[in-house]
Order: structure tokens, then C-alpha cells, then sequence
């Protein structure tokens, strides 16, 4: 393993106070699989006024002392040290309601959630690895420290834990953990829901996502209870060879790596179950199921408390994932201007990850479709189209110098001149715009 100097440093400064440290953790598991570590943790024998006295020279913050915590500023890097600890019980499912500092690393570890985050490594020690981590990274399978149900019980959020990391790193479950992380999943609805989205946006961008989101199905209807009624049902339609969930597993999997992407197609077809009917030929249909989508949607969104750009953005990707769009520039222009191109490209990848989770027979001229309006899209860019009021060649300081009083209808003009230059049935010319202002004069 490779670390970083200022880790070294401190490492060598507290073995050189007497004390015994080691980087521990996901540092530890990431570095192991050749990725660089987001963070350093570390975890020692010293006491947290041990450390901060060890490093009375730079800044250290309190950040939680009640556990155990110091958190070291190092050459502008922060580092959390924390004092070997075990842990009594969790009467919250969060936190422990009270932590026993230890001299014993191995004790420490013996706290952790899973095998691959319980190792611990030192310079000149190596890597300590007392419950077969690195055997487990070999093997990429993911297993509890101990009793898996103990370990969940303790933090909920340890149960979508190991489904991100099976999402995200493409490892399998021993079976001893899958079925206690299963059996426990109820615990879920205990934990914070900010904590929940974290880990649910990180699952959701992972390689492994379809298979995770498939064997876990139970495990999500407690994370996002409005998938429950989406999973089994049958859609009966000659657009669809698989059920709504199944098709919504699939359209997340083969959607862009975009979390607004991947969120919006999660929840795009909440509302099928609740919108469907049986025609005399025995055809499903969901009419009016984007609407009830979007009204679910809204309401997983606000629960998981995403922010207001995510929000009204996945919200907006839901409301018009199934609107008809053409090889036409003029509709192209228009959705440039009421989505804007970041919101538009985001419309086509959903509408083709919707599309490729479709009946073959029905998915591929719809394919073709859409890669025609995107290389459509790409040229109207190119060619910097006027498609927005910005790009329109009058402004209001325009209008108003034309004598139009201060006022809605200055807007009102604007936006009928760009209208008319979506449409094609104006030039974007400032000269040709002026005249047709005057004669509304």
C-alpha cells in the first residue's frame, strides 16, 4: 500500500509518542483493489486527548469525542483518528449508546460491518487482517464480521450498505449475511432518511445495479415502499415482455451513469399499477400513468429529502418520459427551450434506456428514432439555433425603445417572436424582428 506522506507523518508521530496507529477501513479495502482512497482513517491505542496532545502543534477538531474521535488536520488534509473502541448496544439502530475504549486492535475491528472493511494496515506491520478480508476481496464475496443479524441490528443502514457495495464493487453476498440482510430489512425504516439516499444514489451508480436491484427486490419495496405494488405485475401489452419492476430494473441498467437518470427511470412507472386496465382483446393499458408517476415520485423525493435541483429535475424526467417526440427540428427546438440542452439530453437517455427495456420488436425503430433526434439536437447546438430567449436576436430594451409600455407585454411579444423563429416561420434577423414588433405597435 502506498500512503500518502502526511498519513505516514502522523503514523510515525504517534509511534514516536508511544502510542500504536494504523490506517484502517475503506482506505484499507479500496488501496487492496487498486482504487484510490476518498479518504484516510486511522485508528490508534492513544486516548483522543493523547492525540490531540501528540499534535498540539496543528489544528485538531473534537469532532466527537464521546466515540472516541479526533479529527487532524494534516497539510490541509483531515484525517479521523479514532481510539480502539467496542461498542455496547445500538437501542436506535444508529448509534451505539455507549462505546468502551480497548488497547486492542483486533477488539476494535471486531466491531465492523463487513470482512473487507475490517482490516487495518501499517507501514512496517503490514496488513492485519484477523477475519479474512483479503481472502473475501479475492473471492469478491461480502460477509459480516461475526453474527450478520447481530451486525444489522446494530445499524440498520448496514443492510443497503451491503447492497451498495455488491452494486458498486460487483461482489456476492455469503449466503449466511443475504439472509439475515433480508430478514432484517425492516430495520430500514429506523434509519435517517438522508442516510438512506446517500446510500441509495451510490447503489444505484454501481456495475452490478440490475443484479442487486433483482435479488433485493424486498429489500428496496422497504427502501422505496411505493416499488412494492410495480413488483410481479404482469403489463399484458405487446410493447412489454416483462413486468413493470422488471422492466424498470432493466431500464436502470441500461441508462447513462447519471444519478438524475437512473432516480428518474427508477420511479418513472410507479404509477402503472394503479392505472391499469384490460381492454376486450385482453391488451393492458395505463392510461394517464405518467401523471400518478410523477405524484409518487415527488413524494420518494421529498421522504429522501433530495435537493430542490434533483428533485424538480427527476420530477420533470418522470412527468415526460413517455411524451412523443419527432425528428423535426421545430420540436427539438421547443423541448431545447422549455427543458434547456443539459435537461433535454437528459430526456433522451431516459427515453432510450425506457425504450431498451421494451419488447425487442417494438424498441428498435424507436431506437433509431431517438439516435436521429439526438444527432438532430447535436446540430442545432453546433450550429448555435436560436431555441431559447436568450438566443433571440431582440431583446425587451428592444421592444420597449419601440414605444411598448413596461410591462407583461413585453414578454408576451418576445415570446411570440420566438415562436414564430422555432417554428421557421421567422428568421432569427434583428432587422426582420423589429419590423414585425412595429406593426404590433
Amino acid at each position: 500500500m502506498q500512503l500518502p506522506l502526511y498519513v505516514k507523518k502522523t503514523i510515525q508521530q504517534l509511534n514516536a509518542n508511544g502510542f500504536e496507529c494504523y490506517v484502517v477501513g475503506g482506505c484499507v479495502r479500496d488501496s487492496l483493489l487498486d482504487a484510490t482512497p476518498s479518504d484516510w482513517d486511522m485508528c490508534t491505542n492513544a486516548l483522543p486527548q493523547a492525540v490531540m496532545a501528540t499534535f498540539d502543534d496543528a489544528q485538531c477538531i473534537p469532532t466527537g469525542l464521546q466515540h472516541g474521535t479526533v479529527t487532524l488536520i494534516q497539510e490541509g488534509h483531515p484525517l479521523e483518528i479514532t481510539t480502539y473502541r467496542t461498542e455496547g448496544n445500538y437501542t436506535d439502530a444508529r448509534h451505539p449508546d455507549e462505546v468502551h475504549f480497548v488497547s486492542n486492535l483486533r477488539k476494535d475491528l471486531a466491531r465492523r460491518d463487513f470482512t473487507i472493511n475490517a482490516m487495518a494496515y501499517h507501514p512496517e506491520e503490514g496488513i492485519v487482517d484477523p477475519f479474512g478480508g483479503r481472502r473475501d476481496l479475492q473471492s469478491q464475496l461480502l460477509q459480516c464480521v461475526g453474527v450478520p443479524a447481530e451486525r444489522f441490528r446494530e445499524d440498520a443502514l448496514r443492510i443497503l450498505r451491503g447492497l451498495r457495495f455488491s452494486s458498486v464493487l460487483g461482489f456476492s453476498l455469503e449466503e449466511q449475511t443475504k439472509r439475515a440482510l433480508i430478514n432484517e430489512a425492516e430495520g430500514l425504516v429506523r434509519v435517517a432518511n438522508e442516510r438512506v439516499r446517500e446510500e441509495l444514489d451510490r447503489l444505484l451508480l454501481g456495475k452490478n445495479v440490475a443484479a442487486v436491484l433483482t435479488e433485493f427486490s424486498s429489500v428496496m419495496a422497504v427502501v422505496i415502499p411505493e416499488l412494492q405494488k410495480t413488483i410481479g405485475f404482469v403489463q399484458h401489452n405487446q410493447y412489454h415482455d416483462k413486468g413493470v419492476y422488471e422492466h424498470t430494473v432493466a431500464a436502470v441498467a441500461q441508462s447513462a451513469e447519471k444519478l438524475t437518470v437512473r432516480l428518474a427511470l427508477l420511479l418513472h412507472d410507479l404509477g402503472k399499477p394503479f392505472t391499469f386496465s384490460l381492454d376486450a382483446n385482453g391488451c393492458g393499458h395505463f392510461y394517464s400513468h405518467t401523471a400518478v408517476s410523477e405524484k409518487l415520485a415527488v413524494g420518494v423525493l421529498k421522504r429522501l429529502r433530495y435537493d430542490n435541483k434533483t428533485s424538480e429535475r427527476v420530477q420533470t424526467l418522470v412527468r415526460y418520459h413517455d411524451v412523443v417526440l419527432s425528428n423535426d427540428p421545430a420540436c427539438v427546438k421547443r423541448w431545447l427551450n422549455r427543458l434547456g440542452e443539459d435537461g433535454f439530453r437528459e430526456l433522451l437517455q431516459v427515453k432510450e434506456a425506457d425504450c431498451r427495456a421494451q419488447a425487442a420488436l417494438v424498441s428498435e425503430p424507436r431506437l433509431e428514432e431517438l439516435s436521429q433526434i439526438s444527432l438532430l439536437l447535436d446540430r442545432i447546438v453546433e450550429e448555435k439555433s436560436c431555441f431559447s430567449l436568450k438566443d433571440l436576436a431582440v431583446s425587451g430594451k428592444d421592444v420597449l425603445a419601440l414605444g411598448i409600455p413596461a410591462g407583461k407585454r413585453v414578454g408576451e411579444i418576445l415570446n411570440d417572436l420566438l415562436g414564430q423563429v422555432i417554428e421557421g416561420t421567422l428568421p432569427n434577423d434583428r432587422e426582420c424582428l423589429l419590423k414585425v414588433i412595429e406593426k404590433t405597435t
